[in-house]
């Protein structure tokens, strides 16, 4: 598994749920390999966006950063928050580009692989589009081991290559076992739970986690 991590010049963070941290998980990322960061669909622009957030907490240069694909205005599902602007989101509208700056991009995801991008298409089938690997972060918690399974399982359906399992919260060693047997699968790392967010805590996050020795060389 990890030589296809090796390999990976790209590499989708999506997640069980919304809220369970993906961008932290995509910051951590971004901060430990210097990669470069897409968010293909932001949806809410009245506070700090993701890619916002990433940049602020990494403090890597601008050039990491590439536009997003897609802005919505309300902090909506992307396809409630376009036909609210009377648009609809087409996959062809969210190819990633080729001329990024350094080795890899982190492509992060919106919500979970089942909401809808418009009245056909699921973010799961534009990741089958996209055709690259998957880091899926999880909750720790209650709940999370039938909401890992089952986003597991639907991706092995779908044939996405998934490259790991992050939980993010309190350590829970009971549902990381279960996780990784029942749906055999590596969890790459736990991150706790975080009182203060700063750019030096997600440099140490990184280093905590040897994401660069452990995920992508």
């Amino acid at each position: 598994m990890f030589e296809q991590l090796r390999s990976s010049r790209k590499i989708f963070v999506t997640g069980t749920d919304t809220g369970v941290g993906k961008t932290l998980v995509s910051a951590i990322l971004m901060r430990a390999l210097s990669a470069t960061y897409w968010k293909p669909i932001q949806s809410g622009l009245d506070e700090e966006t993701d890619t916002d957030f990433v940049r602020r907490i990494t403090e890597l240069p601008r050039k990491h950063f590439l536009p997003e694909g897609i802005r919505l205005q309300a902090p909506l599902s992307p396809h409630a928050s376009a036909a609210l602007e009377g648009r609809r989101i087409w996959m062809h509208e969210l190819t990633p580009p080729n001329n990024f700056n350094g080795e890899q991009l982190i492509i992060e995801g919106a919500g979970g692989l089942m909401v809808p991008l418009n009245d056909h298409d699921l973010l799961v089938d534009y990741i089958v589009e996209l055709a690259v690997p998957v880091v899926l972060v999880a909750r720790s918690g209650l709940g999370t081991i039938n909401h890992t399974l089952l986003s597991l399982e639907l991706l092995r359906n779908r044939e996405v290559p998934i490259l790991g399992v992050v939980m993010n919260g309190k350590p829970n060693p009971s549902n990381r076992q279960a996780i990784e047997n029942y749906g055999h699968v590596d969890v790459l790392a736990e991150i706790p739970e975080i009182p203060v967010m700063s750019p030096a805590v997600i440099e140490k996050l990184g280093r905590r986690f040897d994401v660069r020795s452990e995920i992508l060389v």
